[in-house]
């Protein structure tokens, strides 16, 4: 095997700063929440209100959006990126969404300051390529069947045009069990942390598919050892547009983040 540019053998840990008070990769854990998809300005603007409320300075909301049918909604698209930008500017916030096309990738940086790539996307090279040319920070998914190894190389494809500003999300993989959406793989989270210099955040949402087990899934993924959290959350989950089963309220959220709290007292970090 190629020796990988995220081995620790190749350096320290890589410290992501995703603004001037916020930093990937250090002691603290990073939440990042908001709905699977934007459905319109109020209320994507209320969403982020409550969470802002509750400390949460990075928001996520898709504006492109992958379905498996093409009868389901596909995002706002450009529209949800001037929803997304005109918020961030409001509240003050991160805001993070996923881009599948590298013709979006450029003009997608005027508006977001995360670029997320979905884990249908982990094998899309040209695309990966496309964002190792740019210097901002992206969530890379693993993909739905990939293993480590694959996820690594895939991660590798963006450091060698130049970005190292990576954070791994374990997000769930396809196995034989059929009562949750995916198996969320935390093996995975302790031994990224163990043997490689990228951060690494987990997705319960995805992962599990369930909302009644995104809450301990969440606390499981911090023990294990993993930088900080995306969660899909709403102010309505149950008619939220997209991912409604797996969607929380914010009050389970803030619940979420005071647990974490008392994990960090333990474990000596904080959120």
């Amino acid at each position: 095997m190629d020796r990988l540019l995220v081995d620790k053998l190749s350096g320290d840990p890589i410290k992501i700063k995703l603004k001037e008070s916020q930093t990937i990769g250090l002691k603290n854990k990073i939440v990042i929440s908001g709905p699977c998809a934007i459905e319109n300005y109020d209320t994507m603007r209320a969403i982020a209100k409550e969470l802002k409320n509750i400390g949460i300075n990075i928001l996520r909301g898709g504006a492109f959006k992958p379905r498996t049918s093409p009868y389901d909604f596909q995002g706002l698209e450009n529209e949800g990126l001037s929803i997304l930008k005109s918020i961030k500017d409001e509240f003050d916030m991160i805001v993070s969404t996923e881009i599948m096309d590298t013709r979006d990738v450029e003009h997608a940086l005027d508006y977001i300051d995360i670029i997320q790539i979905g884990s249908r996307n982990m094998y899309n090279y040209s695309l990966l390529k496309e964002v190792g040319k740019t210097k901002a920070p992206v969530i890379l998914k693993r993909g739905i069947s990939a293993t480590i190894k694959e996820w690594l190389y895939a991660a590798e494809y963006i450091m060698v045009n130049g970005n190292e500003n990576i954070i791994l999300c374990e997000r769930g993989i396809r196995t034989f069990e059929t009562s949750t959406r995916n198996t969320l793989d935390l093996n995975a989270v302790a031994y990224i942390k163990n043997k490689y210099r990228l951060p690494i955040i987990v997705d319960p949402s995805h992962g599990t598919g369930l909302r009644e087990l995104v809450a301990p899934m969440s606390l499981a993924a911090i023990a294990a050892g993993a930088d900080g959290l995306i969660i899909e959350s709403h102010i309505k989950p149950d008619i939220s547009i997209s991912d409604s089963a797996q969607t929380i309220d914010i009050l389970t959220l803030k619940d979420i983040i005071d647990k974490i709290n008392i994990i960090g007292e333990a474990y000596g970090f904080s959120n």
